[in-house]
């Protein structure tokens, strides 16, 4: 069980990383080791107030006279949930110039409570002076991903306190009638879908997912195999089969970004980090269940001796010693 936080201790933490700035292995103890994601950024304040420094801007810029990826992924561990997603979503958006990186921000748009996606929109805004929404719209070309982000921001604000079986119900019938049912074939009805999708909370949505495969025996995304694959259609099974369950599709991304399998970069950064104290015991049990080995010892078999496997094993280890 962790020590109790204190004052003093946050006092003594700082002087510690003060005097051992260059020294990542340390860093990587101290933040990804001892301390919960809360506490980083307490640390990270009191630091800023005894020595007028910030240890994000240090950690990203300043060690070792570059940035490593041991480094982004501890500074981004001194920033609220809230803030390191809205820099995620911002990067997937305009980091690279002719490529979007909809699934990180599928991850953002789908994972996350209404309550922490409006703290984010507030972030992105402060930090960016920008508007999250209007930046997703502005996307040149327009893509599916585009209107189903567009969609899943308006189910955003839909603050039903609970989900309702009868609305999942009616919901699952009239995706089924305006999809599989109808004459000639299976065929989409794009304007049903996105209709849904900005009318539901994300709770909701998934409920009507999973009653949809509860009555027809098979799931939603069935069909979009193979000869139905379109642009809409790709980009709205990934958006089922990760409101279905997330750690599952966690696991996967893991799986072929430490084995360099993935063209998603920062995935693997991306997920350890946001994952690491809720949702991380779920994602190496299916991991586990899946591929067959530990999560752990698939990380010291792919990723080189040094800093950041450590790193990255430390964040795995984080929700079973601090939830």
């Amino acid at each position: 069980m962790a020590k109790p936080f204190s004052q003093s201790s946050i006092e003594d933490f700082c002087k510690q990383i003060h005097s051992s700035l260059g020294n990542v292995s340390f860093l990587v103890r101290v933040f990804a080791g001892q301390l919960t994601q809360h506490e980083c950024q307490k640390t990270r304040e009191k630091y800023m107030e005894m020595y007028g420094e910030d240890l994000f801007d240090l950690l990203r810029n300043k060690i070792d006279g570059q940035t490593s990826k041991t480094c982004m992924i501890l500074s981004s561990l001194m920033l609220s949930p809230h803030e390191r997603d809205a820099i995620v979503a911002n990067n997937a958006i305009f980091k690279q110039r002719d490529s979007v990186n909809y699934k990180a921000l599928i991850e953002i748009y789908v994972g996350r409570k209404s309550s922490h996606f409006f703290l984010i929109q507030q972030a992105y805004q402060t930090k960016f002076r920008r508007h999250l929404d209007q930046d997703v719209m502005s996307i040149e070309p327009p893509h599916s991903y585009q209107k189903m982000l567009m969609a899943l921001a308006a189910s955003q604000k839909a603050h039903s306190a609970e989900v309702s079986v009868h609305i999942g119900k009616c919901d699952a019938q009239r995706l089924f009638q305006t999809g599989e049912a109808r004459s000639g074939g299976f065929k989409i009805d794009e304007g049903v879908v996105l209709e849904i999708l900005s009318k539901r909370s994300i709770p909701q949505l998934n409920l009507t997912f999973s009653i949809y495969k509860h009555i027809y025996g098979h799931s939603y995304t069935k069909h979009f195999k193979n000869k139905y694959d379109g642009e809409f259609e790709e980009a709205l099974k990934f958006v089922v089969k990760f409101l279905n369950n997330p750690p599952k599709y966690y696991a996967k991304v893991l799986e072929g970004s430490i084995k360099g399998r993935k063209s998603d970069e920062g995935a693997l950064e991306r997920i350890m980090v946001s994952r690491c104290e809720t949702d991380m015991n779920k994602i190496r049990k299916i991991y586990k269940n899946k591929y067959g080995m530990d999560l752990r010892d698939v990380i010291m078999e792919n990723i080189p001796i040094g800093d950041f496997r450590d790193l990255i094993i430390a964040l795995t280890n984080k929700t079973s010693i601090y939830s």
